[in-house]
């Protein structure tokens, strides 16, 4: 008997495949639904739908794992491609991970299968961590091998009585974890479309969001987020919380246009409230404590992160280069940063460390001893004179 193990969400990408593998000779269907934070309703109802369609159904709660080992590294990192917090991006290596481990553990798993189009990133980031913890189970993705359009699926849903939440009218495909939400498909994919405001859940719009601004103060400790106002706890309290707190002013909404793996140009919608606050209170956290050079290097080491994670490629020997000098920065990353939220905007107020990099006597243009000015005239004298002597040569001809 043949037996394919199913990344289950319960969307309709998802559904359809099983029966269509059924149809390809697959009689026992394992499903697994990798809980990274999404709604406990879409967790319950992945499993109703999977075990009325006659499969072994199977949960992993990995919420606690997903918030301290993968959110809180994107933190560290800024994690941030073209504007776009990584929330799905990632979830995926994870997801693989855990499907990888319960294919082990129910054993006889002939292959794999996913919903991944061929005009995602998905398909990327989910593969590449199946073929590393379990290289010899095949995969399968069968709405990219046989070229499935959504309407097609909602049309053979419906034929062969598969559950699905699709309409043809209300197309949006959504995908939620606890770093963020996305939301693309139907009339969104027209970056001309204005985004209707049904779309979203997490976060108010500016017309119901609080007429009056709120401060929060988010206190990091080598540079994982331990308190948020006055929640203090693990990674995965304090991203709730804050996705709570930016989330009701209306911080987070996110339309952009996405440069996909495959060269796809796309618009997407995303919200990720909690993301934006915590990264942008840890970047000036981060400004406080470190010196000028290592500022300018972990910027372009936070982008190479953000390209990596991106693709999925989280355990490529660059990322644990990259891992290993952002976690040496952020033992110094310990301190408070105070942010004002408002009507979908967002304020670094002040930030305090121990570790602060920052004289105020030598700062302040009323202080004579820590730096006396006139000990910079040399300096300055000679600032730039390679370029001047160029600029002599060039007027000489």
């Amino acid at each position: 008997m043949k037996k394919a193990l199913i990344v289950y969400s319960g969307g309709l990408d998802t559904t359809v495949c099983i029966p269509l593998m059924r149809e390809q000779g697959f009689e026992e269907i394992v499903t697994l639904t990798v809980d990274v934070g999404q709604p406990e309703a879409d967790v319950r109802q992945a499993a109703d739908r999977a075990r009325e369609m006659g499969c072994e159904h199977h949960v992993a709660d990995v919420k606690e794992e997903f918030a301290a080992e993968y959110c809180a590294p994107a933190i560290a990192a800024n994690a941030d491609y073209f504007g776009y917090p990584l929330s799905t991006a990632i979830a995926r290596p994870l997801i693989a991970k855990k499907a990888a481990e319960v294919a082990h553990a129910v054993g006889g798993v002939d292959a794999f299968v996913h919903g991944c189009t061929g005009k995602g990133n998905d398909q990327f980031r989910i593969e590449f961590g199946l073929r590393l913890f379990a290289p010899d189970i095949p995969i399968l993705a069968p709405i990219r091998e046989m070229n499935l359009t959504r309407t097609w699926e909602i049309d053979y849903a419906e034929r062969v009585g598969a559950p699905i939440g699709q309409s043809k009218e209300k197309i949006w495909s959504i995908d939620e974890n606890l770093w963020g939400r996305s939301i693309e498909g139907g009339r969104l994919e027209d970056p001309n479309y204005e985004p209707p405001e049904e779309i979203f859940q997490w976060t108010a719009s500016l017309a119901a969001a609080p007429g009056e601004p709120e401060t929060v103060e988010v206190e990091f400790r080598a540079g994982v987020p331990v308190r948020i106002g006055s929640v203090s706890g693990t990674p995965l309290q304090v991203i709730a919380e804050a996705n709570s707190l930016a989330g009701k002013h209306g911080v987070g909404r996110i339309d952009i246009m996405e440069d996909r793996l495959i060269g796809l140009k796309v618009r997407e919608n995303y919200e990720c409230p909690g993301a934006v606050l915590l990264i942008a209170a840890h970047r000036a956290l981060e400004a406080l404590v470190t010196t000028h050079a290592e500022r300018a290097f972990k910027a372009q080491v936070d982008a190479q992160w953000a390209e990596l994670a991106y693709q999925g490629l989280w355990w490529d020997p660059f990322m644990e280069d990259l891992n290993a000098f952002i976690g040496q920065v952020q033992r110094r990353v310990s301190g408070t940063v105070r942010m004002r939220l408002f009507k979908g905007g967002m304020t670094v107020l002040g930030r305090d460390s121990d570790w602060a990099l920052y004289s105020e006597a030598a700062a302040s243009f009323d202080d004579t001893t820590s730096l006396e000015q006139s000990q910079m005239t040399g300096m300055v004298r000679t600032h730039g004179l390679e370029s001047l002597l160029y600029a002599r040569l060039v007027r000489r001809g």
